[in-house]
């Protein structure tokens, strides 16, 4: 028999129990920065070195934190569903936790490129520093997209919970931040929607939804007991 499909969309949420920090805690601080002086271009037209060392600190913290039990559960989840995964995080503690298909829309810490080409990658293997130039004589950047920058990943996320999805997971995300937030609206009506929160965001309107107001970890096993069976 085929295997339903699963599509988990997942936020700041399910990494901050692996000690990864966020800004979306009310104070709009993110390790004690501003996003607005560290995560647009403008940021980085005005002061390239303060981004560039931001982000090698927020790679550090990457490579140190490990994947918790809310990645290894939707790890598990593969042994009775099609699992892919959206991600709205810049960690890559999915796929070190097993995931087989795991979607970044706003790019990952492990990856850096040119600022004159965001589709040739490298590895981000050691901190960037101001003058260090990719092949193409451009100056290497962390591969994020900041705020104001095109989500290239955007149109296939669409697709796969317009067309692919059977279920419809959403754990960690405030839905603050577009345009990922309005993924949710893209789901068919009829099909299942779990969403795992500590605190649950606005999804009124949405039919066949389920509510685990849980941490990460403690709501996957919840959504895990409903789905395995």
């Amino acid at each position: 028999m085929e295997k339903k499909r699963v599509v988990v969309l997942t936020g700041a949420g399910i990494s901050a129990e692996s000690g990864l920090k966020t800004f979306r805690d009310g104070d709009g601080l993110w390790e004690e920065h501003r996003v607005a002086d560290v995560a647009t271009p403008d940021a980085f037209r005005k002061d390239p070195g303060l981004v560039l060392r931001f982000y090698n600190m927020r790679r550090e913290a990457c490579l140190a934190a490990q994947p918790n039990a809310a990645h290894r559960g939707l790890v598990r989840l593969e042994e009775q569903y099609e699992v892919k995964i959206i991600t709205q995080n810049i960690d890559d503690l999915h796929e070190r936790a097993g995931s087989a298909h795991v979607l970044h829309l706003h790019g990952l810490l492990t990856k850096k490129r040119s600022v004159r080409n965001d589709e040739v990658l490298y590895p981000y293997d050691s901190p960037i520093s101001l003058g260090d130039q990719a092949p193409d004589g451009g100056q290497f950047r962390p591969h994020v997209v900041w705020f104001g920058e095109a989500v290239p990943n955007i149109e296939p996320a669409f697709e796969l919970v317009n067309n692919w999805a059977d279920i419809i997971v959403l754990i960690g995300s405030s839905l603050l931040v577009y345009p990922a937030a309005g993924l949710l609206k893209y789901a068919p009506p009829h099909i299942p929607k779990y969403v795992i929160d500590k605190q649950i965001p606005d999804v009124n309107g949405l039919q066949t939804l389920v509510k685990i107001e849980m941490p990460a970890t403690l709501g996957v096993q919840r959504l895990l007991d409903t789905l395995l069976r």
